[in-house]
């Protein structure tokens, strides 16, 4: 098997502490205490470097954030996500040469409410796309499968409230985008796909809406598993049975849950960072949990009760006057893991700008081992 029992895990806190960098020699030590140091000069990226670059008045943005990430060549590439000021939402374009820095911002949005003359895969109907997208398009996920970018992204409808849609779209060079249409035909969002077929098949990792609109309950507190032979068809079979869920006791992640980056494949299993809510007197705030899914067999996972953020003040830097979107929200859609097992992630600060972190793959496993909670129940597995 390759996760290991709680029972197994003998190591000392200091054991399992790790020297990370963002580089340029700046980092620190990633601890079970403290698993994510954020960057010190976050935000990274932020609306007014994007406004610089859009200067149309109809192209300028409130928003930078929820942002999808991958390594490509000697790059890092960014997906971001905007509000313009009429309030519609669209998907951007960075690129970095150190991930953390120096942001290049691509002239105009890479997807933005279909058009009938965007390029599409053979079959679909356009005219459905189109309105599937007509309120926007949000939360895009970079999903490197063999080899292939393949962007999982919400699509709203403009006419019918909540409706949305998670689409799919294959890019060779983050210029231009080939539509595949919804990953589903519900109600749904914050999907992503594992790096490589398991068992013969693509697996992915859903969270349907609920069955009524407006109602946040029931179903957004679960996060189920998909299979399907080929992840650009939409012939999705999702488990009927969630793989975790959430909704009892008093978590950080009582009210709902979601994935957040696509998994990170790692020597002690799939790393999964997720989101999660709590509703209080004063909001909802989301923090930044982890699971650890096993390597052949996905459905077996191990959840840390400890998130491995919570929203602060350092998440969401403005200056004054400057627009804030959602407060106490830290959301993630994006992580980078190195060679030397670092992993950079990347997450929006109150859905208003984009922040990175570091942590170690170590150290992310061993929160999941050490201090676990039952998938489904909730229930802690470890003694207080």
């Amino acid at each position: 098997m390759c996760i290991a029992s709680a029972g197994e895990s003998r190591r000392t806190v200091a054991d399992v502490e790790r020297k990370v960098e963002f580089g340029s020699g700046r980092g620190g030590v990633a601890s079970l205490a403290e698993p994510l140091l954020r960057y010190p000069d976050n935000p990274i990226l932020t609306s007014r470097q994007v406004n610089e670059v859009w200067r149309e008045p109809h192209r300028q943005v409130v928003t930078v954030h929820n942002a999808g990430v991958a390594a490509v060549g000697d790059e890092t590439v960014m997906l971001f996500r905007s509000h313009l000021r009429s309030g519609v939402s669209v998907i951007g374009v960075a690129r970095s040469t150190d991930g953390i820095s120096g942001w290049r911002i691509a002239p105009s949005p890479l997807l933005m409410p279909a058009t009938p003359g965007d390029l599409m895969a053979p079959g679909l109907d356009p005219a459905e796309i189109v309105r599937i997208e007509s309120g926007g398009v949000e939360d895009p996920r970079i999903n490197v499968v063999e080899g292939e970018y393949v962007i999982t992204y919400s699509g709203y409808d403009a006419e019918v409230r909540d409706r949305v849609r998670v689409c799919l779209a294959v890019t060779s060079d983050f210029s231009r985008v080939t539509r595949y249409g919804p990953v589903l035909q519900r109600d749904m969002r914050n999907v992503v796909i594992f790096s490589e077929p398991i068992g013969g098949a693509y697996v992915g990792l859903f969270r349907p809406n609920d069955v009524m609109p407006g109602d946040t309950g029931g179903t957004y507190t679960q996060i189920r598993i998909g299979y399907a032979t080929d992840f650009r068809s939409g012939q999705w079979e999702i488990d009927d049975e969630p793989i975790m869920r959430t909704g009892h006791g008093p978590s950080a992640f009582a009210n709902k849950i979601g994935p957040g980056a696509p998994p990170i494949r790692t020597p002690a299993g799939w790393l999964n960072v997720f989101h999660g809510v709590r509703t209080t007197m004063d909001g909802n705030p989301y923090v930044l949990g982890v699971a650890l899914h096993d390597l052949d067999d996905p459905r077996r996972v191990r959840v840390s009760s400890i998130p491995v953020l919570f929203p602060s003040a350092a998440d969401c830097r403005v200056g004054e006057a400057d627009y804030v979107h959602v407060p106490n929200v830290v959301f993630s859609c994006g992580a980078v893991r190195r060679p030397d097992g670092t992993v950079l992630v990347y997450y929006g600060g109150n859905d208003t700008v984009t922040n990175v972190a570091v942590t170690h793959e170590d150290v992310l496993a061993e929160l999941c081992l050490r201090y676990g909670q039952d998938p489904l129940s909730g229930r802690l597995l470890y003694p207080l």
